[in-house]
């Protein structure tokens, strides 16, 4: 899960403060120092940590508690909200030209993904009804405009090059021209970075800057390296000047300082984040959907988004019906995990769903759909018969022994199958009563709960 060593001491945190029926300011200053030391040690800048904590408290004991709420409550809403604010408040989109092209330049530090990120963002794009083309840049590094045209080959969208031997400038003069040419709406430009910010660097940038007049400069920045890349990021702004922010490898970030620390430091909103390797991993940055991940609210929202890409309708229809009349399977169990394994990695989705992330069936589950675990579990279902699939409970030592056989598995790794199923089918009927409660108070319906 994204932060999650921050979202952890978060959550453990304000445990405490649920429990208790008044607080007190003593009770706040304690749970302030534990927050204070959370973030810090999640290596967000210690001057944005100040000001967050005196913020936090200054509502937490000057305001009226609401009749709705406990004050455990009260002080996790204020927690969460500036959390929010922190990031940006609210979701900040790329500004759209009014007169086609609109010019989305990436800018960075080498290794940060600019080449992947523009292939990503490409993709999104398209995806949102644009006409993308992407611009080779960067003639410095080798073979960044042979990647770049692998990913616009697999992701059938045109790119721009002139090769290594041309002006960068110039690249961006002609792709603009093109593009006006072929009814491109979006050029992206993928520009050279280097090791280390340098004055060639950045005057090379303020040339292509100066001559196609960007809409957007995005700085591509990775989460995993945290404070460093937030100076970078100020410093490239000071210089260049930035419109967002792209926060690469952020799934990998487990603590978090970066994406908490940027806004606050750059004045530079986060757009786009990256939550994975695969192309269309790339997602709208919401501060407040992240906040409520990290205080283990869940992510509703970006859950059903996910599942209306990924999940097949009629099959989660079906798959209720089963939960609810006892006939969940094996089968059922293996072409779940498809799905789920389809919509991302689990340890987001689990991060989507509120008070989910805690439960300890779930941390048996998660290995199931790693890509060697989960080819190992289809093998050993595969290998059952029809009736063993429907009626898992008469698979005894016979019978395990000879799926294990047919599988290329051991005994041991059936069992671990067979339990998790067993689990699985307890969390789906929490799932279904969660989704009935939600469905009461007028709230969202849970994918696989169509």
């Amino acid at each position: 899960m994204i932060f999650e060593g921050l979202a952890e001491k978060l959550q453990n945190t304000f445990k405490k403060l649920r429990g208790k029926g008044k607080l007190n300011e003593t009770d706040v200053d304690e749970a302030m120092r534990e927050v204070r030391v959370a973030l810090l040690e999640a290596d967000v800048n210690f001057k944005v940590v100040k000001d967050f904590i005196k913020k936090v408290k200054e509502r937490a004991i000057g305001q009226e508690i609401l009749d709705s709420l406990t004050p455990g409550q009260h002080v996790i809403k204020i927690v969460n909200e500036e959390l929010t604010e922190l990031m940006g408040g609210t979701q900040s989109k790329i500004s759209v030209s009014s007169k086609p092209p609109t010019v989305i330049m990436l800018v960075g530090l080498q290794g940060a993904g600019k080449t992947t990120t523009a292939g990503k963002l490409a993709n999104l794009l398209r995806k949102q009804g644009r006409r993308p083309l992407m611009v080779a840049g960067d003639v410095y590094r080798p073979a960044a405009i042979k990647q770049l045209q692998v990913l616009g080959e697999q992701l059938d969208i045109p790119v721009f090059s002139l090769g290594d031997k041309t002006n960068p400038v110039d690249i961006a003069k002609g792709a603009l021209e093109q593009a006006r040419a072929y009814g491109n709406d979006m050029v992206i430009i993928d520009t050279a970075g280097r090791l280390h910010i340098n004055e060639e660097l950045m005057d090379e940038l303020k040339s292509i800057k100066q001559s196609v007049h960007p809409h957007e400069i995005l700085f591509v920045m990775d989460a995993t390296i945290g404070q460093d890349a937030v100076t970078v990021a100020k410093t490239f702004d000071e210089i260049l000047g930035v419109d967002g922010i792209i926060m690469t490898k952020l799934d990998g970030d487990t603590r978090g300082g970066a994406a908490l620390s940027v806004k606050a430091v750059t004045g530079k909103p986060i757009k786009f984040a990256g939550m994975g390797e695969k192309l269309d991993a790339l997602e709208p940055f919401h501060p407040d959907r992240i906040a409520s991940r990290i205080l283990g609210m869940g992510d509703v929202l970006s859950l059903i988004e996910k599942a209306q890409t990924a999940v097949d309708i009629e099959k989660a229809q079906e798959l209720q019906r089963k939960i609810q009349t006892q006939e969940y399977t094996l089968q059922d169990f293996m072409e779940q995990m498809e799905q789920v394994k389809s919509m991302g990695p689990l340890d987001q989705i689990i991060g989507m769903i509120p008070g989910f992330g805690q439960m300890k069936q779930l941390k048996n589950i998660k290995g199931s759909l790693d890509e060697s675990e989960f080819l190992h579990t289809k093998a050993i279902i595969q290998s059952m018969t029809t009736k063993e699939r429907k009626e898992p409970r008469i698979i005894k030592d016979s019978r395990k022994k000879r799926i294990a056989r047919g599988s290329g598995t051991r005994v041991s790794d059936v069992n671990r199958l067979l339990k998790q199923f067993e689990e699985t089918k307890k969390m789906m009927k929490q799932l279904s009563g969660m989704e009935k409660n939600l469905r009461k108070g007028g709230g969202f319906k849970l994918p696989f709960f169509k």
